[in-house]
């Protein structure tokens, strides 16, 4: 199975951009529209990646790379940031927090995609 990479963007067309980016790279995406629903996505299933927005109801990318690292199968999960947000100081909590790298939106796909093949390796 290609390496299945979660996706979690509040707006519905910066994750149908992700997805397709990757599956046309022949890598598996699955799609979360928060935080939350990213957690519940998780539960257990084997992830390689996760990329996520910073800005989102319910649950903000920050609070939820801080959760994710809680979990012990994610633990050595990368995260990578892809958000509109550029100021250092952000990138610099998002890091404590836990984030490999940080992409500004808005974003290349081959430049995305090249990240993942760095991150996770080739689909």
């Amino acid at each position: 199975m290609p390496h299945p990479i979660l996706c979690v963007d509040d707006s519905a067309s910066i994750r149908q951009m992700v997805t397709f980016a990757l599956q046309s790279a022949g890598y598996s995406a699955v799609a979360a529209v928060d935080g939350l629903d990213a957690l519940s996505k998780l539960n257990g299933a084997p992830f390689s990646l996760i990329i996520t927005d910073l800005n989102m109801p319910n649950l903000d990318g920050i609070s939820m790379i801080r959760q994710v690292r809680t979990l012990s199968d994610y633990a050595g999960v990368p995260i990578v940031m892809l958000t509109t947000e550029s100021d250092e100081a952000r990138k610099q909590e998002g890091k404590a927090a836990g984030a490999t790298g940080w992409l500004v939106k808005p974003f290349d796909p081959a430049k995305l995609r090249a990240v993942v093949a760095k991150l996770v390796g080739p689909a």
